[in-house]
């Protein structure tokens, strides 16, 4: 008898202690999403499912959950001396006075979010489309002395794709050292990818967030979305442009794709150069610092321009932060020019309140997007915009990747990101902040040649919509979050 008690108290034991696994693995999980997630969207879908889906759901937020991209980099940051700043040939804490007055407090919001200097002395050239902006890097590449960075979204294995790992490895022939870093996800835009060719011409390269068989498995978001190219430290390049025979004419393509990139000479290129080699060293372990990768700058403009990286590492919410600053920021004029325009609900409200407050507010979509999900979630969006007097038109019959923020005629900001929760929350971004009259109003003609050409978009429009299409717009829209 006393046998048969024991053994039905053991199995009554083994399971509570099965039972007990799931449970604590739910609570766990609780315990590190509330402790880390910031974003309460987020928190509250993955407390969701690691409690109704004891087992799996622990294991999803393990594999996919967990931010562990930039451990490495946080150990960088600590290791890499910031004394390279004191070779800029004047003292960044007296910029602020350059700084229009209306635009005082937007610069030291931008200050205290991004903990990156605003600089003085930089040269900044706008390159519109890949027939402008790729020769300009390629030349670049071709009379690089020392160093050559290059941090790419995608990079297609085409005739572009093929021209820069060349012109790459006759750099590195040239006795340059040269390094690229390329998103995991990113690489596999075309198929089959470039890194055969890229082994083939034996350069040195990385992959940004490989999975890691079998601890993680590859993600959707945490992708590194830069586009920096910087030659001797000196001189750089970055914007909304891959590397991809996408961005050049051609009439072949279905949907022919615009863009702007930049071109940079100044201190901000330094900050740039940090930024990549953040990155590389969280990617390969491989610590970038002094020659031949920084040196003291040069000052060959007058544009104050900032280098503000954001991601879902200590800089999340750094850019949407910086957008909601400035948007309050306007006295007379906002315009916005992206591909994927999905904002939540602070930035609407924010555009919307502008707009009441007789601020213009302008924004240019592309008529044909290559994101039919996105672009279905963006219109689901636009009617409450344009009932307050937001001016939303789209570019006719073209798809505009470009990335521009501009207030009045002196506050630019352009880089990677887009107006939507995976650039400002879920992916590593660089965008450059630049206070300069000339640049924006240079900027704000190209926006008006394409707003003015622009279809525009009203409530009739919108209203003469059939049902199907308003409720697949908004099924789109509730995925906003994770657009």
């Amino acid at each position: 008898m006393s046998d048969m008690i024991t053994e039905t108290l053991l199995k009554h034991l083994t399971l509570l202690a099965l039972a007990a696994i799931p449970l604590s693995l739910a609570i766990g999980s609780s315990i590190h999403i509330l402790l880390t997630k910031r974003d309460s969207r987020a928190g509250i879908a993955w407390i969701g499912l690691v409690w109704l889906a004891p087992i799996l759901g622990p294991l999803t937020y393990l594999l996919f959950g967990i931010n562990r991209v930039h451990s490495r980099a946080q150990e960088w940051k600590r290791k890499f001396s910031t004394d390279y700043r004191q070779n800029y040939p004047f003292d960044t804490r007296n910029l602020q006075h350059y700084v229009p007055a209306s635009m005082q407090t937007l610069s030291r919001l931008s200050n205290s979010v991004s903990k990156q200097p605003l600089l003085g002395g930089n040269h900044i050239t706008p390159l519109f489309n890949g027939d402008q902006a790729y020769p300009r890097m390629l030349q670049a590449i071709e009379n690089a002395q020392q160093s050559v960075t290059l941090s790419s979204f995608i990079l297609r294995n085409d005739r572009l794709g093929k021209q820069f790992a060349d012109a790459l490895a006759q750099a590195q022939q040239r006795g340059v050292a040269v390094r690229l870093l390329v998103d995991y996800m990113g690489f596999r835009y075309s198929f089959p990818t470039l890194k055969s060719y890229l082994k083939r011409v034996q350069l040195p390269y990385a992959e940004f967030m490989p999975p890691n068989w079998p601890r993680t498995l590859p993600f959707l978001n945490l992708r590194n979305h830069r586009k920096l190219l910087v030659i001797d430290g000196q001189l750089g390049f970055t914007g909304g442009m891959n590397i991809s025979d996408h961005h050049c004419r051609n009439p072949q393509q279905c949907i022919p794709i615009e863009d702007i990139h930049f071109e940079l000479e100044g201190p901000v290129v330094t900050e740039l150069q940090t930024i990549f080699a953040e990155d590389w060293y969280a990617s390969t372990g491989e610590m970038l610092r002094d020659t031949p990768w920084f040196y003291p700058p040069k000052t060959p403009g007058t544009t104050l321009a900032r280098a503000i990286a954001d991601g879902p590492d200590d800089r999340f919410n750094t850019l949407r932060q910086v957008m909601l600053g400035a948007i309050s920021s306007a006295q007379q004029q906002i315009r916005i020019m992206t591909p994927y325009f999905v904002p939540d609900s602070s930035l609407e409200e924010a555009l919307i309140t502008a707009a009441l407050r007789g601020i213009q507010v302008q924004i240019l979509l592309p008529g044909r997007n290559n994101l039919r999900l996105v672009d279905w979630a963006c219109r689901h969006h636009l009617a409450e915009l344009i009932r307050h007097g937001v001016d939303v038109r789209l570019v006719k019959d073209r798809f505009t990747h470009s990335k521009l923020f501009m207030l009045d005629d002196c506050w630019t900001l352009f880089g990677s990101a887009n107006w939507d929760n995976r650039s400002l929350a879920l992916n590593f971004e660089c965008n450059v902040e630049c206070y300069d009259d000339w640049l924006t109003q240079a900027l704000n003609q190209h926006f008006d040649q394409e707003f003015i050409q622009g279809e525009v978009i009203t409530l009739e429009s919108l209203s003469r919509q059939s049902v199907l299409i308003k409720l697949r717009n908004a099924a789109a829209g509730l995925l906003s979050p994770y657009l």
